[in-house]
């Protein structure tokens, strides 16, 4: 079973991954457009490559097709996270557990934020992770609940 903290961190890791791909799709894409103005450049027998830019084409699609997906889990996760965020009663946990697993802030910049020393913000924080445990394995417990036993 998952921590409240591993949980809310996913958005963050997810986020990491997506930018990830994201230069990847820069890089591919500034390599496309070096292997097409040297090929302008050829005479008309450099078929190979031609064949080197559809490659790094079908890469650059793929890749993008794989940021989609991978946004669309975001946004969805995001929702989930907001879901058990809301549900904290204590507004100051809320907008800790926001600011950090929903804005990727720092502690520091939070603490600025906040107006809290950094050493009570991180209790704050141990506070508000419990109280979005407790959330979550409702939330586990209930969707375990109502799941419909396989059929014989």
């Amino acid at each position: 079973m998952m921590t409240a903290k591993e949980y809310l961190s996913q958005a963050f890791n997810l986020d990491h991954r997506i930018n990830g791909k994201l230069e990847q799709v820069a890089a591919l894409r500034a390599l496309a457009t070096k292997a097409t103005s040297t090929l302008s450049d050829v005479p008309p027998s450099g078929s190979r490559n031609v064949q080197r830019i559809e490659d790094i084409i079908c890469k650059i699609v793929d890749l993008e097709n794989g940021v989609n997906e991978d946004i669309d889990n975001l946004v969805d996760l995001k929702a989930d996270i907001i879901a058990i965020i809301k549900a904290v009663d204590h507004p100051a946990y809320q907008m800790l557990l926001e600011l950090r697993y929903l804005c990727f802030k720092t502690w520091e910049q939070i603490a600025a934020e906040m107006g809290y020393e950094l050493r009570w913000l991180h209790r704050l924080h141990g506070k508000a992770l419990g109280e979005a445990e407790k959330l979550l394995h409702q939330k586990q417990a209930t969707k375990s609940h109502y799941k419909t036993p396989p059929l014989a």
